[in-house]
This record gives structure tokens, C-alpha cells and sequence, in this order.
């Protein structure tokens, strides 16, 4: 069998195509979609990419794919890619007597934190901002109950990877020089671990080299998950958090357990829906926006009218306030079991206004007012079994806390930063401090990551997800109705302009190529009472696959350097 890379917006260049990144792509520039039906990788890095099909090629299923995949991004995507952060896997099984799982490895808060001790805190990095890491524990379960290769054999190509280096895309290298320059003096071992040995810029093509953390993976590999937990790996990570006065404990890492949950389950046009629960408000968020969404007649009006727009952002402004009063972690607050049902969609559906704008303050009267991050990346894949993954994974900002473990060469999270810091006070301008999401020892901080999975009479239809913060349910939800109320291709629906209303801030944010398209539409809703705003960066990175009348369809979103590899 023959691995082939399928990089976004490249021409082919013998059996590995160009790996140019593409960063800040016109989304109206559709990006290359491949097809295949042995197996198929979707993901931000071409390397990870590789790795993934060899392991389908290897005869590994998704899942052996997946933890692969999420390995080697610890190497080759820094910004999100990670063993020190976590996430959500969304797994559907290719035995369709199996149920669906959802493997919750977000990060917990370290024991000695507790509600007020972040009241006063400024800081958005740095070790007082790291929470417990999940991502091993979380590929660990996965791989446990749904793996076929061994784990050591999942690990040693992203050691390779760390050891011999890989080429740098344009993005990774400008991100690199940046920060390099800006926080060496404030982060040491970040700039020693990132910055170009000869101390020159970092130019695309050039070979990144990290030899502590390709010690670091061999040792996961050798001995298993549990060293990242017990043994010298963990001995590295907190001495690294003691050194800045940090939380994290031996006894945190020790007491960390990732936990395999219900996917949040709804329908939509004959469609069922699949995606990730509390401690994530993804889920939630998605089929209660869908199921609002379904009591009008979108394909009717058109994906670009402005009533479409107009309903989608109210559902979207309806289901963010469902969000900041309600969701947390469900182990430590009581979730509401309406959220996701039709006739809560109905009631919420009946508050809209044909033709005109809810204001925000309207949808929420119960939350009161004071005065006046978010990298991540998502994968998919699936096996020619018809087993299906959607992961999302994420350090919380682009490199997160900055601190690399010295002498283990990876990156921790400033996850902290998602709990509500300032309990009581929640603004317009997007400060939520509502009690859900306060910090308590041991406790998930909500999350908006939404790796999502259509089927249709039990076959996998749609795998995607998307980076972006808050923006992420809004990103996945347009992707959906795309496909699933428009029914347009994989790759139309991928590169389509997408929008953005958080309940606060009270503005609808739509990608540039919107405005500079549907110019009117946009007057219109604004007429309507819409505040809106163009934003010129990306909003989300939605890799996908379609399965559709039996054929296969990867499409690595052009919005960020990508790939697509197929098992031939």
C-alpha cells in the first residue's frame, strides 16, 4: 500500500505534495477534497497526517490512528498539539451494536486551588495558570478500550519526529520567531527549547529538532501512560511548577483519571448527532442551536438569506445563555436535562422575532449584569472498518502556559484561565462569573471543544470539530447545517464564510469574505437590530470527513496549513 499526503491548497509533487502553510486563506477558496475507502487522516499537520495513515496502513483502526496522530502533533504542532494539556475524543465504534463513547480528558484544577484564588490574579500564563494534564490518561483509555496495536508502537514515530526533526510550515515559524523574541526573557526554557540553534530567524523548511521531549515520549514509550503520572516525567513537570510557585502536586497528577462518557445525543433532519458532553458545553450547545434551527424552513430560504442568518444567530445567542447559566463540570454541578430537548427548543424558538434582533440583556434576565484564548486543533479520522473518531485537544491559548518543562521538553496548558476567575461577575463585554463554571478542587473547566460525529441509521456520515475558543460550537454548527440542511459538497461546506454571536459581547462576527459576498444580506441584519462586525482573521479550522452514497471525502480546511492522508 502506497501513503499519500493530501496538504490543502498544494499541486502534486511526486508522492508527498507541497506543504506551504496557508494562513489567513480567503475561506471563499474551496480546498482540495480527497477521497479514499481504506482509511483517512484529517489534520493541521502533514507529519501527523503520515503517521496516522501508516498506522492504518500497519493495521491499526482509528483509534490506534488517533492516539498516533495526537502524539506526533505534540512535536509537529506546538501551538495546540500536546501531552500537556487535554481534551475530548468522540469515539463511534465500527460495530454498530456498540455504543458511541465520549473519552473526557480535559485538564482538572489542582487540589490548593479553590474559588477566590484567581480573584486577583492578572496573569494569563505562567505555572500558577497549569492545569492537571488529561492528554495521556485520555489516549491511554481510548487506547485501552478500543486499541489493536501496542502503545509502545503508537508512540515511537512521534519519538522519531521529536528526535530527527521535521519541517517547519510558515506559520509554525513565524509563531516561533515571534515568540521567541517576546517572552525569552520572561520564559527561559521555552526560547532555549524554540529559538533556531544558530539564534538566526526561523525560515519555512527548516528542520525543528527537540531531543528532551523526544526522551520524554521514549520513556511513555517504554514504560507506559503511567510514567507521565508517577515516574521521572512527572518528577520533571512538578519541580518545573514548585520553581513558579504553581499548584500542581505529585498527588494531582497521581489522582488524575480520564472518563469515558455519554456523547450528548440529538437529531436533526433524520440525522442523529453525536458530540462531546459536560464538562464541554460543545454538545449542548450544537443540538440545542439544531434543535431550535429545525422549526424553521432553512433550505427554503437559502444558506445565505438573511433570515438564515438572522434564525442562526439567535439560536446561537439563545444556547450561549443556556451556556453561561448552566454548564460545568457534571461531576461537581447538577446539568439540567431539558437542554437538549425539543420542547426546550420550541419554547426558545418561540421568542424569536421574524425581523428583528433579541437583545442579548432580553434573552437572560436571571444573570445578573456587573458594570462594565484560544488555541486548539481538532482531528479526524476514520478506518475502513467504518470506525470513526473526532478529537479535540488544546493547550487553551497558542502555546498555552509558555512554561516547557526543563529537562522534558514539552509545553503546559493555562487551562485555569477557563474556569470563571471572578465568581458573581459576568458583563457584556463576554466575562462570564456565573457559579457553574467556578474553580473547586478537582474540577474540569468548562470547555467549548466539539468534536462531533453524524450518522445515519448507524453509519457514520459527517466526523469534524474546530479550534477557536468560544467560537468553536458556532463553527461546528455551521459546518453541519451546510451539510446536513444544504447538502452541499465536503469541501463547499468547509471553505463556506462562517459567523459568531456569543450571547455577549452582543455582536454577530461573520469572516470577511462574508461581507465582501453577501453585502446586502449583512445591511439587512443589521436593519434588523444586528450589531454586526467583519473580523479580517479565521474563525475555527474544521477538519472533516464525509461519508456520502458510499464514497469517502477528507477536506483539511484551507483557513490553516493542513493535510489529508489516505490509506491506499
Amino acid at each position: 500500500m502506497n501513503l499519500r499526503i493530501f496538504p490543502a491548497m498544494s499541486a502534486v509533487c511526486g508522492i508527498v505534495l507541497s506543504t506551504a502553510a496557508v494562513s489567513g486563506a480567503d475561506p471563499l477558496l474551496r480546498p482540495t477534497a480527497v477521497a479514499g475507502q481504506r482509511g483517512m487522516v484529517v489534520c493541521v499537520s502533514p507529519p501527523a497526517a503520515e503517521v496516522g495513515v501508516a498506522v492504518l496502513r500497519g493495521g491499526g483502526n482509528a483509534v490506534d490512528a488517533a492516539t498516533a496522530v495526537a502524539l506526533a502533533l505534540a512535536v509537529t504542532f506546538p501551538e495546540a498539539g500536546n501531552i500537556g494539556g487535554g481534551g475530548f475524543m468522540l469515539i463511534k465504534p465500527a460495530d454498530a451494536a456498540r455504543e458511541s463513547v465520549c473519552i473526557d480528558y480535559r485538564e482538572t484544577a489542582p487540589a490548593a486551588c479553590r474559588a477566590e484564588t484567581f480573584v486577583h490574579e492578572t496573569a494569563q500564563f505562567g505555572p500558577k495558570t497549569v492545569g492537571v494534564p488529561g492528554t495521556i490518561r485520555g489516549l491511554d483509555s481510548a487506547h485501552k478500550q478500543f486499541g489493536k496495536l501496542p502503545w509502545r508502537e503508537l508512540v515511537l514515530p512521534a519519538v522519531t519526529l521529536a528526535r530527527d526533526g521535521f519541517p517547519l510550515d510558515a506559520g509554525t515559524a513565524r509563531a516561533l520567531n515571534g515568540l521567541v523574541e517576546k517572552h525569552a526573557a520572561a520564559f527561559p526554557e521555552f526560547a532555549r527549547v524554540y529559538r533556531k540553534p544558530d539564534v538566526t530567524a526561523w525560515q519555512t523548511g527548516d528542520i525543528l529538532r527537540q531531543p528532551d521531549l523526544a526522551a520524554t515520549l521514549q520513556r511513555l514509550a517504554d514504560a507506559g501512560p503511567d510514567e507521565f503520572y508517577a515516574g521521572r516525567t512527572a518528577e520533571l513537570l512538578v519541580d518545573e511548577i514548585r520553581r513558579g510557585d504553581g499548584f500542581i502536586s505529585f498527588n494531582d497528577l497521581r489522582g488524575y483519571r480520564a472518563v469515558s462518557r455519554k456523547p450528548v445525543h440529538g437529531t436533526y433532519r433524520g440525522y442523529d448527532v453525536y458530540s462531546s458532553p459536560p464538562p464541554s458545553s460543545g454538545g449542548t450547545a450544537i443540538v440545542t442551536m439544531l434543535n431550535i434551527l429545525e422549526t424553521f424552513p432553512l433550505q427554503e430560504y437559502g444558506r445565505y438569506d438573511p433570515r438564515t442568518l438572522h434564525l442562526m444567530t439567535e439560536a446561537m445567542r439563545r444556547a450561549y445563555a443556556d451556556r453561561a447559566r448552566y454548564l460545568g463540570d457534571p461531576d461537581f454541578v447538577e446539568i439540567p436535562s431539558h437542554l437538549t430537548t425539543k420542547e426546550h427548543a420550541r419554547r426558545l424558538a418561540a421568542t424569536i422575532v421574524a425581523d428583528r434582533a433579541t437583545p442579548s440583556r432580553e434573552v437572560a434576565l436571571d444573570i445578573p449584569l456587573a458594570d462594565e484564548g484560544e488555541s486548539t486543533t481538532h482531528f479526524s479520522v476514520i478506518d475502513a472498518d467504518g470506525m470513526a473518531v473526532a478529537n479535540t485537544y488544546t493547550l487553551q491559548n497558542s502555546y498555552g502556559s509558555l512554561v516547557v518543562v526543563r529537562g522534558a521538553g514539552f509545553l503546559l496548558n493555562n487551562e485555569m484561565t477557563d474556569f470563571n476567575w471572578r465568581p458573581g461577575v459576568t458583563d457584556r463585554m463576554g466575562r462570564i462569573g456565573t457559579p457553574a463554571n467556578v474553580v473547586a478542587p478537582g474540577k474540569r473547566m468548562l470547555s467549548s471543544q466539539s468534536p462531533t460525529i453524524v450518522t445515519r441509521d448507524g453509519r457514520t456520515v459527517l466526523v469534524t470539530g474546530s479550534p477557536g475558543g468560544r467560537t468553536i460550537p458556532n463553527t461546528v454548527l455551521n459546518v453541519l447545517l451546510n451539510v446536513l440542511e444544504f447538502e452541499m459538497e465536503l469541501d463547499a461546506a468547509v471553505a463556506a464564510p462562517r459567523s459568531h454571536h456569543a450571547w455577549f459581547p452582543d455582536v454577530l462576527r461573520v469572516e470577511s469574505a462574508a461581507e465582501d459576498r453577501d453585502a446586502a444580506t449583512l445591511t439587512q441584519l443589521r436593519n434588523w437590530g444586528h450589531q454586526v462586525e467583519a473580523i479580517s482573521g479565521r474563525q475555527g479550522d474544521a477538519h472533516s470527513i464525509l461519508v456520502r452514497k458510499g464514497r469517502v471525502t477528507g477536506v483539511a480546511d484551507v483557513r490553516r496549513a493542513a493535510a489529508t492522508a489516505v490509506a491506499e
